[in-house]
């Protein structure tokens, strides 16, 4: 059986731009439609789900701003490419602030620029997928073990590991409930996936400790895996713990990145 065509949406006020690239981008194989305003393109996106927007910055009546901000309201997830003629550096910087914009192109832009860039975004999010379906495979298998009981691991956990409760860098995490408390004023509680609260409780009893991707998912989900293999689901992992205990994500202070070799908690990190 074959998967559905992706959905693309062109937002452009220019009509032979949005002709051209709704036409090409059809006999491509893509599911195309195309809007010649920000309130057009919402409307859309109201009545139908598209995968990735390919969005004009300077529009008529509202702006690519702010279609991209009531588009994320709209339709969450949806991926956006950012294609415009009227590029400033405040735009840009705002683009590329925006998690969803996943690419910035300047007209005039060739369709086969366009094409690659909508390629090369819909691979991105479809690994991206695959990463978090693995995560949580690997979450419930991990639930499941637990559930029904299972053999001893041959290398023990550190005493700190195995308690209930773990207390470092001004958090506290209840391992058994999955629950993250983050000091602060207030205090916030934060839910966890198992997955997510048994690597951060690996960390946790080690800090300053770096861990290769390997390590972690060894130490965290007793997966005896290669570095690359455990390098995808490790890396969506961590992304999510950032979004849920970071002040700011794109800059970790709490679970830090130590280039070419992996991963530490640093305890002084909220200070």
């Amino acid at each position: 059986m074959t998967s559905a065509p992706a959905r693309l949406l062109i937002v452009d006020d220019e009509p032979h731009i949005r002709s051209a690239l709704t036409r090409a981008l059809s006999l491509m194989g893509f599911a195309t439609d195309g809007a010649g305003s920000g309130w057009e393109a919402l409307s859309l996106l109201e009545r139908d789900s598209y995968d990735l927007m390919v969005l004009d910055m300077h529009l008529p009546g509202l702006n690519g701003l702010e279609v991209m901000q009531l588009a994320h309201q709209v339709c969450p997830g949806l991926i956006i490419i950012i294609l415009t003629g009227h590029a400033t550096l405040d735009s840009a910087i705002a683009a590329v602030k925006s998690r969803e914009v996943v690419d910035y192109l300047l007209k005039p832009a060739s369709i086969q620029q366009v094409a690659a860039a909508v390629n090369a975004a819909l691979q991105q999010r479809a690994e991206q997928l695959e990463r978090e379906r693995l995560v949580r495979t690997i979450s419930e298998a991990v639930d499941n073990l637990r559930q029904n009981g299972s053999p001893a691991p041959s290398t023990r956990s550190p005493a700190s590991e195995r308690e209930p409760l773990l207390r470092a860098g001004g958090l506290k995490l209840d391992r058994q409930k999955r629950l993250l408390e983050l000091e602060g004023d207030p205090a916030r509680m934060v839910e966890l996936t198992e997955g997510e609260a048994t690597v951060l409780a690996a960390l946790m009893a080690r800090p300053e400790q770096v861990f290769s991707c390997r390590d972690l998912a060894r130490a965290a989900w007793r997966w005896e895996v290669e570095e690359d293999n455990a390098r995808g689901p490790i890396r969506s992992c961590i992304f999510r713990l950032r979004q849920k205990v970071e002040a700011d994500p794109d800059k970790p202070r709490l679970i830090r990145t130590v280039r070419s070799r992996g991963y530490l908690f640093s305890p002084g990190g909220q200070q």
